[in-house]
């Protein structure tokens, strides 16, 4: 049966994907936003989101809280409308700032993004615009099929490669940086066998890989900011490396979350607020 479930799923997302690599880039990105605005908020998975978002903004009405969940369901169709896109967005749709911090890192170097905006084109920006080769980390959806067709679109016609996180893609990382390789890495999910660190006001377990990885590496570790300015038009900024000297793998995780907090809160309708990101006692039954 599960099987016959990962088919079906797999077909719908052949045909949007399908009808998006048909459609001009303006017009797929706004068909994605209209079935995530009008499918979305209705679906169950709201019910975290909301939760979530009155945990994080305790102040803000219901109306407010509503929008938001509106704005992610809206930015994740566009999202997904965008993947045969990816070259194009990146290449003529995205203003590239902050490319001089980029320069004289040929001992290889980590980077950490967030789920904000479209994360899939940060690769491809640093690529084309950046000259940048940086193997992206992913977790894999548990349908194979649908695995196989959004790492296809995400490779840009095999020219971008990406590791799964799994036992074997730990070693992939470690013998990409052994090469000199750039990784880049989404650093906002939950990780349970990691360390509690604040998360936006609220202790949230955490995978201090990336920082173990940039301290034993001795890498530069580089925040990259993705925002949608419009639409299918996004800014991709590059910030200065992150200062890992002296500092415990504890204290960089919590700078770049610090970081990332305050991206998330210029437009937090363009996080991804379905992660059970926190500690469970912060959940309430039935969610």
């Amino acid at each position: 049966m599960k099987q016959i479930r990962y088919f079906f799923e797999a077909l719908l997302l052949f045909i949007l994907l399908g009808v998006s690599k048909a459609l001009p880039v303006t017009a797929a990105s706004n068909f994605g936003g209209w079935i995530g605005r009008s499918i979305g908020p209705r679906l169950a998975a709201s019910r975290k989101a909301i939760r979530n978002i009155e945990m994080v903004f305790p102040n803000k009405n219901s109306e407010d809280v509503q929008n938001i969940v509106a704005g992610m369901w809206e930015n994740l169709g566009r999202v997904m409308m965008e993947y045969p896109h990816l070259e194009k967005i990146s290449k003529t749709r995205t203003e590239f700032v902050g490319a001089e911090h980029l320069k004289n890192i040929d001992e290889g170097s980590i980077i950490i993004s967030a789920h904000l905006a479209n994360w899939e084109i940060v690769p491809p920006t640093l690529l084309f615009q950046g000259n940048l080769p940086a193997t992206p980390v992913y977790r894999a959806p548990n349908n194979p099929f649908s695995d196989y067709l959004l790492k296809k679109a995400r490779s840009i016609n095999g020219r971008i490669d990406s590791i799964p996180k799994s036992k074997s893609g730990t070693r992939n990382i470690v013998k990409l940086l052994k090469n000199k390789g750039h990784v880049g890495l989404v650093i906002d999910q939950k990780y349970n066998e990691g360390i509690e660190v604040d998360f936006m006001g609220h202790p949230a377990m955490t995978s201090d890989a990336f920082a173990q990885l940039t301290q034993k590496f001795k890498t530069p570790l580089i925040a990259v900011k993705v925002e949608r300015l419009e639409n299918c038009k996004f800014r991709v900024t590059v910030f200065p490396h992150i200062n890992i000297k002296d500092k415990t793998s504890e204290q960089i995780v919590e700078a770049s979350h610090t970081m990332m907090k305050e991206w998330i809160f210029e437009n937090p309708e363009h996080w991804l607020w379905l992660h059970n990101r926190w500690k469970n006692k912060n959940k309430k039954k039935g969610f």
